[in-house]
């Protein structure tokens, strides 16, 4: 069985900074792409960021020069360190795999790192 768990979530002030973790875990796995999801109230989940295996990366937008996503593929963990956070960052964020288990690819999800910002 695969799962992903994050971790790092939490209450924070405009400004400040967080880092987030999610470690996947099973047997006989190897974890493609790895990325960041978020959805907030009342909107659909988007996307924050992806990770290549290979380590090429990509952002949102709305999160380029604050948000860095990283893996260490030793520990099946991928990482969101982010900083400047905003109000409008308040979200759920979940971790995302596409993992080949079985000779078969398939996404997975985390079950979600609640982020608040506020003051």
């Amino acid at each position: 069985q695969v799962q992903l768990v994050e971790s790092g979530g939490g209450l924070v002030h405009p400004g400040g900074s967080l880092r987030l973790s999610c470690a996947a875990s099973g047997r006989s796995i190897l974890i493609n792409n790895m990325g960041w999801y978020r959805q907030s109230l009342g909107k659909e989940r988007e996307l924050v960021a992806t990770i290549s295996r290979g380590g090429s990366a990509n952002y949102a937008d709305s999160v380029k020069g604050r948000f860095t996503i990283s893996r260490d593929n030793g520990k099946n963990t991928v990482y969101l360190q982010m900083i400047s956070l905003k109000p409008e960052d308040t979200a759920v964020y979940f971790c995302n795999a596409k993992i080949l288990k079985d000779y078969t690819l398939a996404d997975y999800w985390g079950q979600g790192t609640q982020v608040t910002v506020s003051s």
